[in-house]
């Protein structure tokens, strides 16, 4: 079965070359025990690694079964030495960190055996050497003697054809050696057994046949095989083939024979290298720990990254109510911005010649800002299509849409004002009531700042149409306090304090001139004094609910009269209300609203609101009103006379001054158009574009005394930040180009609007910069990830060196080359995984810990908190580094020579 004829073995070193094998030719029969004996360094081992497979002859040609292994591939002897061969060493080569059974299974693993086959098969084969009750031991629990029935009953687990044995008792004492010979001898009789032993006793007395080596050739072969026993042996295999086939023509079809195969599964690669890894617990935990350093810095980075964004995004839906989607008659295109950061046109300096001063245009600088100022200032075209297109806006989009008529409300809003506690009181107007204490405060150390005033106040105004919204935002407090919901009902909102501004309760008389003027005193005096008696610093829910303001119609509150400048027709304003005609309209406070501990950024500002059914009668009672028709009849393309349109409609009342020697005072002021805050910006950033002209200044005047109900102004607060988009989409339809067709309506020329979103630019600054930030400290934290990374290829190099006898015992069991190199990059995954869920681990933790910490301080839970997508990215991260880093180790393993790796001590 066995045949080798004139075999050759040289090993090339780079001063010579050693001849192992001379030309060596033998025969083997298929069963007996033949003993090579010989000097050391006359070529028995290396006879008996050719014969083995592990070794590969030089010249000649060995045959098995009748096939020249001249044509044998790496797959081929590797399959030849796991079905056909089996190996017994003199220092038993057993794996440390695999038990009994499972070095003896291992064979069959690498065949490719079933799990429960494979463990009954090794349990037989360690309970035909003696081994029954050893099954789940570790080889250093056993003694020698033990060990080599071990190796014994690896060697023949996978039955195989060829029992090699490289001195099986070297390492024995005296009986145990006798032991295992005569467990080899009874073994013989089944199959080949081939032995190279230096103990020429022991040959003689278990050996059948004797072969004799010296320098590399056979001088001796006691029984050597015949050419009539090779002839005989053929024939009975002719005849056992001739059977088979006679047996397949009756139909009695043999089964065929599983094709023969040795690969090791990817599982057992992994199974072994979490033994070894295992088997030292310390030393893996240490790589594991240090491997996830730069896992660690990474994940906490993405922690905090996600946790602020996630901060910024819980305050989104937040910030929308504090930040609604604004349509304004003037407005800022806010991606227009971007271009204020290039304004000039730089000169490439490669093109500089040097030695020249080249200029840098101051004026074109000037022009290029003029130009990205009327880009960032924009008029809208606010029509009554618009105003349709947006109420046809799905409801589902938005939680309430406010519509704005630039009315101004104070010009008509009355209160009862005492001058102190002994005055009677009287009906005055909010805007006299600021003027009048802007006048007072000219007598004051506050002169110089009492013309602000009047634009300081907080106004009242309108509420946003949907109760439900505000009140996810707001608490009501205060007994009886409810939601407004007709036209003559007001609300007050405090601030997150429970304050409101002592101008705002000063404008609504909720202040007399010497509670008001103590408050000045308190502020001003270097020394703090005023009188405690008269001060206020708080009032009583009772006290705010308690208050009723009165409207008045503009029919009612100017009179006409003939101006004595010009002496025209000209419209005097009334400051006071006590001789009306008409009963004014009672707005009554029913409500007081506070904000909700969890938001941040809500809808209302303090101050005091009033109903969209409220600015509907406004505009009702208004429209018809006899100013209007002299505001329009002015002509403003007449300079003269817009100059003087402020003298037409003006006001002059008396007010008692108790805190001066002179106890009447006369105050006098105009009733003037506002001017929005967008046309300040665009005059200041000198704008030749916008700024309000005498046409605006009419239509000013006239939205401010209610005298216009298509509105000018539009906010839109959407449900989510989410629908926030959907609202831009829609509004976005509106600028797109061709026919706008919705519901039934169909709209074809159209002005374009553009809208203010400025919650969307606050958020992609700051995502962006965290972006950025997460970036750079990603970047400066790979470096211990590349450490890390390094530091586990040399460790898996360290492992290399460690298992090289592990790596010749694979090789030996008919394990391939990628087995082997599986087995090492299987460790690394390990320890890639190992350490990225150590990583996220600690990570996690850290973040409890750090948010525990925080909470307090930020009011936010979860400032630091790893998304589970990043999380398992990490962890594929970790392993692939490792796995890169492992890849030349396990390269450099699978090229170890098995016979080589079986001699490493």
């Amino acid at each position: 079965m066995l045949n080798l004829q004139d075999v050759k073995k040289d090993y090339v070193t780079s001063s010579e070359t050693v001849q192992a094998l001379r030309g060596v030719s033998i025969s083997f029969r298929s069963r007996e025990f033949v003993s090579i004996l010989g000097p050391s360094g006359c070529g028995k081992t290396t006879l008996l690694n050719i014969i083995g497979g592990l070794d590969h002859y030089t010249s000649g040609e060995m045959s098995i079964s009748g096939r020249s292994t001249r044509s044998y591939t790496d797959r081929d002897w590797d399959v030849y030495r796991n079905h056909r061969v089996g190996f017994i060493f003199q220092s038993y080569n057993l794996i440390p960190h695999q038990t009994v059974l499972g070095n003896v299974e291992l064979a069959l693993t690498i065949a490719g055996i079933s799990k429960d086959e494979r463990i009954e098969r090794a349990k037989r084969a360690l309970d035909r050497v003696g081994l029954s009750d050893q099954y789940y031991k570790r080889p250093n629990q056993l003694s020698g003697g033990q060990c080599q029935r071990v190796a014994i009953a690896r060697a023949l687990v996978n039955d195989p054809e060829i029992l090699l044995a490289d001195e099986p008792t070297g390492a024995l004492d005296t009986t145990t050696s006798v032991q295992i010979m005569d467990l080899i001898k009874e073994i013989s009789g089944e199959r080949l057994v081939i032995m190279v032993t230096h103990n020429p006793e022991l040959a003689e007395q278990y050996s059948s046949r004797i072969v004799r080596l010296r320098d590399g050739k056979v001088i001796e072969d006691t029984n050597p095989y015949s050419e009539e026993e090779e002839r005989r042996e053929c024939e009975l295999e002719e005849e056992a083939k001739r059977a088979a086939e006679a047996e397949e023509v009756k139909g009695e079809k043999t089964k065929k024979p599983k094709k023969e195969k040795a690969k090791m599964s990817v599982f057992t690669a992994f199974m072994l290298s979490a033994r070894n890894l295992l088997s030292k617990k310390g030393r893996t935990a240490m790589v594991g720990i240090a491997g996830s350093i730069g896992i660690i810095g990474i994940a906490m980075v993405l922690a905090f990254s996600a946790g602020i964004k996630g901060y910024v995004a819980s305050m989104q839906d937040d910030m929308l109510s504090g930040n609604p989607i604004k349509i304004t008659e003037n407005a800022y295109d806010l991606t227009a911005l971007t271009g204020m950061m290039n304004t000039t046109d730089k000169i490439d300096p490669n093109s500089k010649i040097p030695g020249n001063v080249y200029v840098s245009s101051l004026i074109n600088y000037v022009a290029k800002m003029l130009d990205t100022a009327d880009k960032v200032a924009v008029e809208n075209t606010i029509t009554a299509e618009y105003i349709d297109y947006l109420k046809a806006m799905p409801s589902e989009y938005y939680q309430a849409m406010m519509f704005g008529y630039g009315i101004n409300m104070d010009h008509s809003i009355y209160v009862d004002l005492k001058i102190d506690e002994n005055d009677p009181g009287h009906k005055i107007s909010a805007t006299a009531i600021m003027a009048m204490y802007s006048d007072m405060l000219k007598t004051t150390d506050f002169k110089d700042y009492a013309q602000y005033i009047t634009q300081l106040a907080p106004t009242v105004s309108q509420l946003p149409n949907n109760n439900n919204y505000i009140l996810t935002q707001y608490d009501l407090v205060g007994t009886g306090s409810r939601m407004p919901n007709a036209a003559n009902e007001v609300v007050i909102v405090l601030n997150s304090d429970d304050e409101l501004s002592d101008l705002l309760l000063a404008k609504f008389g909720f202040y007399n001139q010497d509670q008001f003027m103590e408050i000045v005193n308190k502020a001003t005096n270097e020394n703090g004094s005023y009188n405690k008696d008269i001060y206020k610093d708080y009032f009583s829910y009772e006290e705010l609910l308690e208050q009723t303001l009165l409207w008045y119609p503009n029919n009612e509150i100017f009179d006409q009269t003939t101006n004595q400048f010009t002496g025209k027709t000209a419209y005097t304003y009334n400051a006071y209300a006590d001789n009306f005609e008409a009963e004014g309209y009672e707005l009554k406070v029913v409500g007081i609203l506070t904000p909700k501990d969890s938001v941040n950024f809500g809808s209302l500002s303090s101050g005091i609101y009033y109903t969209e059914a409220f600015v509907n009668h406004v505009l009702t009672e208004n429209k018809d009103s006899a100013i209007f028709e002299h505001i329009n009849a002015i002509d403003e393309s007449n300079t003269s006379q817009m100059a003087l349109m402020n003298y037409y409609i003006s006001y002059s009342f008396e007010y008692s001054y108790t805190h001066s020697e002179i106890t009447k005072h006369t105050c006098t002021s105009t009733i003037g158009p506002s001017v929005s805050t967008a046309d300040m910006i665009s005059q200041m950033m000198g704008s030749s574009s916008t700024g309000i002209d005498h046409k605006d200044m009419k239509e000013n005047m006239i939205r401010s005394l209610g005298g216009n109900d298509l509105a000018n102004s539009v906010k839109i607060y959407p449900v989510t930040f989410d629908d926030k988009d959907l609202v831009t989409d829609y509004l976005d339809k509106w600028n797109a180009d061709g026919d706008l067709v919705y519901g039934d309506v169909t709209v074809k020329d159209r002005d374009e609007v553009t809208y203010t979103d400025t919650l969307e630019l606050v958020i992609n600054v700051i995502n962006t910069m965290i972006d950025i930030i997460s970036y750079a400290l990603i970047a400066f934290t790979s470096i211990s990830l590349v450490v890390s990374t390094v530091m586990i290829g040399i460790i898996t190099y360290v492992s290399v060196v460690e298992r090289i006898k592990e790596i010749g015992v694979i090789r030996s069991l008919g394990g391939r080359k990628r087995d082997v190199s599986n087995l090492f990059i299987a460790e690394t995954f390990i320890l890639g995984l190992l350490s990225g869920l150590i990583g996220v681990g600690f990570t996690y933790l850290a973040s409890v810990i750090v948010n525990i910490i925080l909470e307090p301080l930020i009011g936010y839970e979860r400032i630091a908190a790893l998304p589970v997508s990043n999380a398992i990215f990490l962890v594929i991260l970790s392993i692939s580094l490792t796995l890169i880093s492992g890849l030349m180790p396990a390269s450099s393993a699978a090229k170890k020579d098995p016979v080589v790796a079986l001699r490493t001590e």
